[in-house]
């Protein structure tokens, strides 16, 4: 990739950070590269593609553009070569699929309320453009966040020890492997994948460009590492670096960056923002009591708590797609893994997404972005999260792009969720703490997994009255799923394709900018915490 002029990377070392493991019995672990290994070492011996030659014949044909001619769309379904198992669950239900957040994408189908609707371009209609707003990859877990793995090693370094037995066995030898921050090597795959994916739908689009590409992402190594990933399988491995230009937007405090909103709004960042962890951990006090106490009675010298229980079940996640399989999901039921699905809904619901009156105020700004790419209208007017060195630049910011990829993060998503008024999930209204109401229509790992994808198709299809008339619509797939658009004014008719004239969309999203007062409700001090529970649209209740 060209580096985009202004535009500051991540400096490596400070990138890639490394700290001993943490876990019972002992204080170090293994790293590669070996110290002193590198790779230049024996370059002699081992010259490149270029120099060895004899390469065969490499002729290319055209862009592919299955999105548009295959009779239906491939479904993801599984997470290769990941392996859930567990000992108290139904051969039908897979416990992946209720990580919220930490679980692997997959195609939601019909889950926000389009169940005829399909990724594939509707019969008739023509692709001209996509907006690509992507998730990085699994990750390993944030620094510090596990102190379940720190208690048992603090057991260790008292002199008292702990001695587990039954299903908690297998933690008298556990060893705590993971990194922190970065992508796994499942998350590399699958942003790979993706940008495959993403190549044989919409290549031949890249027909319509006149210049190089321009891919956003931000500065974050675990974000950098995603969107290389995804360009690697979208232009291929050896042709990506020079294929688009890679523009890195600085993730830190004082610099604004529609893909991390959350630095440019204050009240994204303090009391307003815990009510998620808040609603979260007292609805852990409801689902997990009893679990406490079944587990506690397989392991002396350690007293659990629902917060230690909890991040067991992190540990599942967090284990299975960093080194492929993990003893902790084994120890929890069906039940309890719903609970835990609704732990991470009610936390994204109250910190970042419709039950925040910030939420909307975070996700304005990509809208915006998306407005100025729809209209191609150079932006003048950076009063959210926008960057007016990037964002009033055609040169970092162009305005004719057939694909747009920007890669972000999960709560950036369900912000921009919030932003564009997707009505349909919050249908089963404001999230109670005590218990899980049914046909719950906010389901995290529906709309922000890991690898999560939102993409906005644009197409020519026929109008009402038929050929040689026709017009432009717009649609919104989340994770190969269709969102009606019927909370955005001058959508609201629903389609059974999702789909919404593209100059109706473009008036909706205008008003509803001008409604969210981005100021107020991320500066404004008077708003009460906890927030009321009655907020469904991310907006200050004046």
């Amino acid at each position: 990739m060209v580096s985009a002029l202004l535009l500051a990377a991540l400096p490596l070392a400070a990138a890639l950070p490394y700290s001993a493991s943490i876990f019972a019995g002992s204080t170090t672990s293994a790293v590669f590269p070996p110290p002193g290994a590198t790779s230049a070492s024996y370059d002699e011996y081992f010259p490149d593609a270029v120099e060895v030659g004899f390469a065969g014949p490499t002729p290319t044909g055209a862009e592919p553009e299955a999105i548009q001619t295959a009779p239906a769309s491939p479904v993801k379904v599984d997470a290769y070569p990941l392996v859930a198992d567990g000992a108290m669950y139904s051969p039908s239900f897979n416990p992946m699929r209720y990580w919220g957040n930490l679980s692997p994408w997959f195609s939601v189908g019909g889950a926000f309320g389009l169940p005829e609707a399909s990724p594939q371009v509707p019969s008739g209609c023509e692709l001209t453009q996509v907006h690509i707003v992507q998730r990085h990859g699994a990750r390993y877990p944030t620094s510090g966040t596990n102190e379940f793995a720190a208690l048992l090693q603090s057991t260790v370094a008292n002199g008292t020890g702990f001695t587990a037995k039954g299903p908690l066995e297998f933690l008298n030898t556990w060893t705590y492997k993971l990194g922190a921050e970065i992508l796994t090597p499942f998350g590399r795959q699958q942003l790979y994948d993706l940008g495959s994916t993403s190549k044989v739908q919409y290549g031949h689009l890249l027909d319509g460009f006149t210049q190089l590409p321009v891919f956003r992402t931000t500065s974050e190594w675990r974000m950098v590492q995603s969107a290389r990933n995804w360009a690697a399988g979208f232009f291929g491995l050896e042709e990506y670096p020079t294929s688009y230009y890679e523009e890195i937007i600085i993730e830190e405090d004082g610099y604004n960056n529609t893909l991390v909103p959350w630095d440019d709004c204050n009240n994204a960042n303090g009391d307003l923002y815990s009510m998620g962890s808040w609603y979260a951990n007292n609805w852990t006090e409801v689902y997990l009591k009893n679990t406490v106490t079944r587990l506690q009675q397989y392991i002396d010298g350690v007293e659990l708590t629902t917060s230690s229980v909890s991040e067991m079940q992190d540990l599942c996640a967090y284990e299975t797609v960093s080194i492929g399989y993990s003893k902790f999901c084994e120890l929890f039921t069906e039940e309890e893994w719903r609970g835990y699905q609704y732990a991470n809904d009610l936390d994204f619901w109250y910190a970042d997404g419709p039950g925040n009156p910030a939420g909307a105020a975070q996700g304005i700004g990509y809208v915006q972005e998306l407005l100025a790419r729809l209209t191609q209208t150079i932006m003048t007017e950076f009063d959210t999260t926008t960057n007016g060195t990037l964002d009033g630049n055609n040169i970092t910011f162009p305005l004719n792009q057939p694909i747009y990829m920007d890669a972000t993060h999960d709560t950036t998503i369900a912000s921009i969720a919030v932003a564009m008024n997707f009505t349909s999930m919050v249908a089963s209204g404001p999230l109670p703490v005590d218990h899980i109401p049914d046909n719950l229509s906010y389901n995290t790992q529906h709309i922000a997994p890991f690898a999560a994808h939102l993409v906005g198709q644009v197409m020519t299809c026929p109008a009402s009255g038929g050929p040689p008339d026709s017009a432009k619509y717009i649609r919104w797939l989340l994770n190969d799923g269709a969102v009606p658009l019927t909370g955005i004014k001058y959508c609201e008719e629903l389609n059974k394709d999702g789909l919404c004239l593209l100059d109706n969309f473009i008036k909706g999203m205008q008003e509803r900018v001008a409604e969210v007062d981005f100021q107020h409700d991320c500066f404004g001090d008077d708003v009460e915490v906890p927030y009321p529970d009655n907020l469904t649209n991310g907006r200050y209740i004046r």
